[in-house]
């Protein structure tokens, strides 16, 4: 009898809520800026999201307006079925100059369109390749910053998000969402928006350590059960895979705490590394090839002295093998990004062992990794400050890397004389310790400019080491000696 009459109070409580959500409109969905705690695990009492259909009766309900400032979630978690629904609804009622905010996106981005030029900026924290022409052809643009502090610019004020775009798990048993595969700078984001629109889906992995979200923060929900985008894991070249080997076997130690990003390198040393013991992972991302380490026992988290046992990291794209393995494993905390790429933070990490990669270095030691020329090409992203941390680190064993491929597709050298014209400096020669080619380690801490030429030619490719040193030469006045 008792247990009857909790279903039947359970189906009323439903009913209520479903008859609420199907009758709220804006404005009784509207909250005050100033009267809640801006804190997203915190439940807002007596307030529910005003679920909807459909994006775009979500982003009218919101009042997108001319002017306004929107925060995009990005990577894996990029919303993409809202910014469709913004797009269209942006042109179809002629609103302009609303400027977007967001770290790299995933799938198409319709708002940075030529067409749709006077309607929507998109002002890049990380430029991704769906916006990368609109930054190279002035209709949008970028902000050089550390990751780390994206998250100021919501805490500071310097940045003011009317609205905040995002995408979520299903609410659980107690009402809590999940940011899912990308924390980074959404908390922030999200705590300092007047009005949070978001995207439920079934596919999107339950993650713990900071990506909880009380669903009563939400002013406007759409259910969207769609998958989320893959990067799909591509074989190595035999040149990368002999970077891997370079750096796995005559960089990486048993107990290392590893960094890495996504692409073909850093895969290729994960694929490496399957006879190390007792790895960490402390990374802003990481991708399937830590999936695969997992289960060989290798990475095991249990040398950290911070996050014992745990991987940490803030945002990731892969594989529905990698969503698989996120989701609701309470092995993985998925930090803000502020705390995961401070350089404090790293620094205190065991054996910390940051690997990135760019696009050109010069006989110096300068890394470019930002740009081609004057040409825009992705950001500062988390480079600098794992390779600052790295290089700090307070056990003073870590191993600050920088990776990268001898020659271009079309056979330039990438080890270059100087930087090309315009080019951007993400880490600078003093911070710069290994380059690491198919051809070998060039160790640049402590060497002085003459020595750094010597030792980044012996690991540019062949075809190109004479004319290196007479560039070297020409600059130096000195020829390259070890």
């Amino acid at each position: 009898m008792a247990t009857l009459k909790r279903i039947i109070t359970l189906s009323k409580t439903l009913n209520t809520l479903t008859a609420t959500s199907r009758s709220c409109s804006f404005q009784a969905s509207k909250k005050s800026y100033f009267t809640y705690v801006k804190e997203p695990s915190m439940p807002i009492p007596g307030k529910q999201p005003c679920w909807l259909k459909t994006a775009d009766e979500a982003i009218e309900q919101a009042e997108l307006d001319s002017d306004q400032v929107v925060f995009v979630q990005g990577a894996a978690a990029t919303p993409s079925e809202l910014l469709r629904a913004m797009t269209d609804y942006g042109v179809r009622c002629d609103i302009r100059n609303v400027k977007l905010y967001h770290m790299h996106l995933e799938g198409p981005a319709p708002f940075a369109k030529p067409e749709a030029a006077k309607h929507f900026r998109s002002m890049s924290l990380f430029i991704g390749g769906n916006v990368r022409p609109a930054v190279q052809a002035g209709t949008a643009d970028c902000v050089p910053i550390f990751l780390h502090e994206i998250p100021r610019l919501f805490k500071e004020g310097y940045v003011k998000p009317d609205i905040s775009l995002i995408h979520v798990s299903p609410p659980d048993v107690h009402g809590y969402c999940s940011l899912g595969t990308s924390v980074d700078c959404v908390r922030s984001a999200v705590s300092h928006s007047k009005y949070i629109v978001a995207l439920v889906n079934k596919n999107m992995p339950r993650t713990f350590g900071d990506a909880i979200i009380h669903a009563s923060h939400l002013d406007f929900a759409v259910e969207y059960h769609k998958p989320l985008p893959v990067h799909p894991v591509k074989a190595p070249s035999k040149e990368e895979q002999q970077i891997g080997r370079n750096i796995a076997e005559q960089l990486v130690v048993d107990g290392a705490t590893l960094q890495l990003g996504i692409g073909s390198i850093p895969d290729a040393v994960l694929s490496e590394l399957k006879n190390h013991k007792d790895l960490g992972i402390h990374s802003e991302m990481f991708s399937d090839g830590v999936v695969d380490l997992v289960n060989r026992g290798c990475i095991t988290n249990n040398r950290k002295t911070m996050h014992k046992g745990r991987i940490v990291g803030s945002f990731c794209v892969g594989s529905d093998k990698l969503y698989d393995f996120m989701h609701n494993n309470p092995f993985i905390e998925m930090l803000v990004v502020d705390y995961v790429n401070d350089p404090k933070i790293v620094a205190k990490q065991p054996h910390m062992t940051a690997i990135n990669s760019c696009i050109e270095v010069d006989l110096t030691g300068q890394i470019c990794s930002d740009s081609i020329g004057t040409r825009m090409y992705s950001g500062f992203g988390g480079q600098l400050d794992f390779i600052t941390g790295a290089a700090i680190s307070d056990d003073r064993c870590g191993m600050p890397i920088i990776a990268l491929q001898s020659v271009t597709g079309k056979g330039e050298s990438k080890i270059t004389p100087v930087l090309k014209l315009g080019a951007g400096v993400v880490t600078n020669r003093a911070v710069a310790r290994y380059v690491v080619t198919e051809h070998g380690i060039a160790s640049l801490f402590g060497k002085s400019l003459q020595q750094r030429a010597y030792e980044l030619i012996q690991v540019a490719h062949p075809d190109h080491r004479e004319a290196l040193e007479k560039a070297a030469f020409e600059r130096l006045k000195v020829m390259p000696a070890p």
